[in-house]
């Protein structure tokens, strides 16, 4: 259930109409990383933890809401950024603040160049908001359809990932406006991506394992090569040289992979090597972990009658109670 609270969350301001802004803005509106898509992503990934994983689905839901009530700031701040236009396109007045801003042909074609990159503020929306990014492009369920796979350890780093390209499209946008009231504005919508991307972080670790992603485990024959694939400089790091971060494997560099694919039957003869996993071992944990998972899951929703809403117990009943017979 939702509930419209008409205020919203930080109260937008802008200084002055931008419409050349308003456009850029679309981008956090109707784009593949804008609040719309993070809101959705985050909606549809709460359905399948509701049972077994109700904190993460009380987590997916608190925080899909907010990017809602983001979406409406972000909304707002177009249509206060866009003051003028929808009046103007009504009963074209000269001597209004956009026709202002637009005074003199070469202001006037400048528009018109605008207009052709985001044409629904002037042709198809009258001035307002569209859920389309800054070129226009309409939204689709196709930037997050990938994003909810039914396993936690994936949606979340999916999230976290989400998170951070969010936050980097507010930090470009800050660039380009020079108006204080709508920086500050996109600065607490950027801060509040840091804030989410810690948050999904958290939610991630209190699932054990959590690595590899899912239930099966890495083949220890390949799981902790790295073939270079460059010629020039041999560049080393901790991504190639040393002990691995989740596995705990110590990296094997194969210098020459055309050489080592040959002389290992393309990779079928291929032995694990520095790493204390076993083929045997990792089955054993795919058939733990497996059953554990889907334990979890089975006893959360047991095959039968089934109602979303958790049934009132005494106690709630009886606060219920209270509150109606005061309300009368």
């Amino acid at each position: 259930m939702f509930y419209h609270v008409k205020d919203l969350q930080f109260n937008a301001r802008v200084s002055k109409p931008d419409p050349a802004f308003a456009t850029l803005l679309l981008e956090q509106f109707g784009g593949a990383n804008g609040e719309l898509a993070a809101a959705l992503r985050y909606f549809v990934q709460a359905f399948g933890a509701k049972n077994p994983y109700p904190d993460k689905y009380d987590l997916l839901m608190d925080i899909a809401t907010e990017e809602f009530s983001h979406l409406e700031i972000v909304g707002a701040t177009i249509q206060m950024l866009l003051t003028g236009v929808n009046g103007d396109l009504k009963k074209a007045a000269e001597t209004s603040e956009i026709m202002q801003l637009l005074d003199g042909k070469a202001a006037k074609e400048n528009m018109i160049h605008q207009a052709m990159v985001a044409p629904q503020f002037f042709v198809a929306t009258g001035g307002g908001p569209a859920y389309t990014n800054s070129q226009g492009v309409p939204w689709t369920a196709a930037y997050i359809n990938g994003d909810a796979q039914g396993d936690l350890t994936s949606d979340l780093r999916s999230d976290i990932a989400a998170e951070t390209r969010a936050k980097m499209v507010y930090e470009y946008l800050l660039q380009f406006t020079d108006d204080p009231y709508v920086q500050e504005t996109l600065r607490f919508l950027m801060t509040r991506e840091v804030a989410h991307y810690q948050m999904f972080e958290a939610a991630l670790a209190t699932i054990k394992p959590n690595f590899p992603m899912g239930v099966l485990q890495a083949d220890t024959r390949y799981s902790n090569l790295y073939f270079n694939m460059s010629s020039g400089n041999a560049i080393r790091g901790p991504w190639n040289q040393g002990e691995s971060t989740q596995l705990g494997e110590t990296w094997q560099y194969i210098e020459d992979p055309i050489k080592h694919v040959l002389q290992t039957n393309s990779l079928l003869d291929q032995t694990p090597t520095e790493t204390s996993s076993t083929k045997d071992v990792n089955n054993q944990l795919e058939i733990d972990l497996g059953k554990m998972r889907s334990d979890i899951v089975n006893a959360a929703a047991p095959i039968g009658p089934q109602q979303w809403n958790k049934p009132l117990g005494d106690d709630d009943l009886g606060v219920s109670m209270d509150k109606a017979n005061l309300d009368r």
